[in-house]
């Protein structure tokens, strides 16, 4: 029988009313003790890393949790994770850089309502994660709701129904059906995982909206290392408002700039429009093509926190990790 460690987080599902709203209270222990078919799919191990609503957790407890998974790799065949849904797939996209290549299985879940509650997803949610765990399942993936969903892949599209998350630009790894996984996606990986221990913060994110200018970018960029612009369909930057200066000028300085779209699927693609072409040719912005924002913004913490030259950096944010980016893979093959 394979051998789980459960490592809690906090989140709704370990949540219960408290005088201020829900909260984290539940101890994993306390979870587990609530599903007892987990003992006829693994042996279980617990431990608590954190109590935090999701909300609260950031680059260091990332940090944090790839430590713990370091630290207990080899007693262990795989990993279980509970954590709020909300930050999950920023935490998922983060544990893929931290962590590359695991062939063994760490995987996140959680639940919309908290598990003591009479309408819950919190216990389907938690066995399916332990199947997962206990299956030939390699690298970071989230279990939600019956769907597999690859690390560097995940985005919460729900804010309240069972079905949070979804698979943005890639398949699902698998689905769950009556207890039994069903994998059509098995991850690459290597014999032993390659960990790492440093992510750099001081990556900013703007969202364009119709009439800016580039004053909140150059208020991130004097503050941060890194900006990633949300832009328009398959991603341009208005040539009014001063955009163009301001993208010339920071890249001088030496920082990164990346773009990416506000549109969830079929990704970016700077060279259908002027607006674009010219950032990519030009002004060589980075292209997040196919990426996620979420793996994006944890992509660039785990490069900075790698290395500050800017031509190693590009040539990492290009390198396929867990699947992360295909779309320039696509086009140089």
């Amino acid at each position: 029988m394979k051998k789980i460690l459960l490592i809690g987080t906090g989140g709704t599902i370990a949540s219960e009313m408290t005088a201020s709203g829900l909260a984290p209270e539940l101890s994993t222990r306390q979870l587990v003790a609530l599903v007892p078919a987990l003992a006829e799919i693994c042996e279980t191990d617990c431990m608590e890393l954190l109590n935090l609503d999701s909300t609260n957790i950031g680059p260091l407890h990332w940090l944090q949790m790839a430590r713990c998974i370091q630290t207990q790799y080899d007693a262990y065949d795989g990993f279980v994770l509970t954590h709020g849904t909300d930050t999950m797939a920023y935490t998922a996209a983060a544990l893929s850089y931290l962590i590359q290549g695991s062939p063994k299985p760490i995987v996140l879940t959680g639940a919309q309502k908290p598990i003591g509650f009479e309408t819950t997803d919190s216990k389907e949610n938690l066995t399916d994660a332990f199947r997962c765990a206990a299956s030939d399942l390699p690298g970071v993936s989230i279990v939600f709701n019956h769907q597999v969903i690859l690390g560097v892949r995940a985005r919460k599209t729900h804010t309240k129904s069972f079905q949070a998350f979804a698979s943005i630009n890639y398949p699902n790894l698998g689905i769950l059906r009556d207890g039994v996984l069903l994998r059509y996606i098995r991850q690459d990986c290597l014999s032993k995982p390659v960990f790492y221990d440093r992510l750099n913060s001081r990556v900013a994110l703007v969202k364009l909206v119709p009439g800016m200018d580039r004053a909140q970018a150059d208020f991130l960029l004097e503050r941060n290392d890194a900006l990633i612009i949300e832009s328009f369909g398959v991603g341009g930057l208005p040539e009014q408002g001063g955009f163009f200066d301001c993208v010339r000028h920071w890249r001088n300085a030496g920082k990164l700039l990346v773009l990416t779209t506000q549109v969830a699927n079929e990704g970016s693609d700077l060279g259908v429009y002027h607006v674009g072409r010219r950032l990519k040719d030009d002004l060589q912005v980075l292209e997040a093509y196919d990426m996620t924002t979420e793996a994006v913004t944890a992509k660039l913490m785990w490069i900075l926190g790698q290395t500050q030259d800017l031509a190693l950096a590009e040539q990492l944010f290009y390198t396929p990790v867990a699947r992360d980016i295909l779309w320039p893979v696509r086009n140089q093959a």
